[in-house]
C-alpha cells in the first residue's frame, strides 16, 4: 500500500514521490475481480495512474510484491521507465516459490477459521514458529496479514499471488537496459538474499546493495535504504 514505501524513503530535491494502494491492499474497494489480482493488472494499474498524471515515465521501484510489479512493468513498458528500484524482492520467474509458501499457508487459515481464530491456530505451526525464531520481522508482518482490518475480504491476494509470476522466462531480464538498484538482506525467508543475487546477476548492470535485517535492527534498515536510494537517485537529478 501507499505507506510501505514512505516508510523507507524520504523525498529529496528534484524528486517527486508518488504511492499507490494496489488492488486489494490500503484503502482500495472493493477487491472486485480476484483474475485481476495479478502481476500484470497491478503493473497496468501503475501505467494507468502514470497516463492520468501525465507521467511519460518515471523511476520505478517497490518493496516485496512491489519489487516483483516494478519488474513486470519494466519488462512489459520499457519506454515508460527512467530507472528500477528492486527492495527485497521475493519472485523470479516460478509460481509458488518455496519462499513464500508461508503466505497460502496464511491464506488457509484465514480462509479456515476466520482471521482471529485462523491467527491463534496459526501461531501455533511449526513454520510460524520457526520463522518467529530465525526471523521475529518477518512472524511479525505474517501476523499483520491476520490482524489487518480486511483480512477477510481481501485474502484472496494472499492466495493468487504467490502463484504468479512478474515475468515467465529470465531471459526477459536481459532486456532490461535502465539504472537498477537492488536492495537485499539476510535472515529473511521470505525474501532471499540469494535471489536477489541472482536478478542482479541477470540484469544488465544492475547495483546490488546488502542491507542490515530489519530482524536485526529495523532502525538501520530503514537508514540503509534510504541511504542506497539517494545515491541511487542522484544520477537522475540536475545539479
Amino acid at each position: 500500500d501507499v505507506n510501505q514505501p514512505a516508510e523507507v524513503f524520504q523525498p529529496q530535491a528534484g524528486i517527486r514521490f508518488l504511492s499507490l494502494d494496489c488492488r486489494g491492499h490500503g484503502e482500495t474497494r472493493p477487491l472486485g475481480d480476484v483474475d485481476q489480482v495479478a502481476f500484470d493488472t497491478f503493473a497496468d494499474d501503475v501505467i494507468a495512474f502514470m497516463d492520468y498524471l501525465e507521467s511519460p515515465n518515471a523511476i520505478i521501484g517497490g518493496i516485496s510484491m512491489g519489487a516483483g510489479v516494478s519488474l513486470n512493468l519494466t519488462i512489459r513498458y520499457p519506454l515508460r521507465v527512467l530507472g528500477l528500484i528492486l527492495s527485497r524482492p521475493a519472485w523470479l520467474d516460478q509460481p509458488l516459490p518455496a519462499n513464500l509458501w508461508i503466505m497460502t499457508e496464511v491464506a488457509r487459515y484465514i480462509r479456515q477459521y476466520g482471521a482471529s481464530v485462523g491467527l491463534e491456530h496459526f501461531k501455533q505451526a511449526e513454520a510460524y514458529q520457526t520463522i518467529l525464531l530465525e526471523a521475529p520481522d518477518v512472524a511479525k508482518s505474517l501476523v499483520g496479514q491476520f490482524t489487518h482490518p480486511r483480512a477477510e475480504e481481501t485474502v484472496a491476494k494472499l492466495e493468487r499471488m504467490p502463484q504468479d509470476t512478474p515475468f515467465t522466462e529470465s531471459v526477459q531480464l536481459a532486456t532490461i537496459n535502465v539504472p537498477t538498484l537492488i536492495l537485499a538482506n539476510h535472515i529473511d525467508p521470505m525474501h532471499p538474499y540469494e535471489l536477489a543475487e541472482t536478478l542482479a546477476q541477470l540484469i544488465p548492470a544492475a547495483q546490488f546493495r546488502e542491507l542490515t535485517s530489519k530482524s536485526v535492527d529495523k532502525p538501520q534498515h530503514t537508514q540503509d535504504t534510504r541511504e542506497f536510494i539517494h545515491e541511487f537517485l542522484r544520477q537522475f537529478v540536475s545539479t
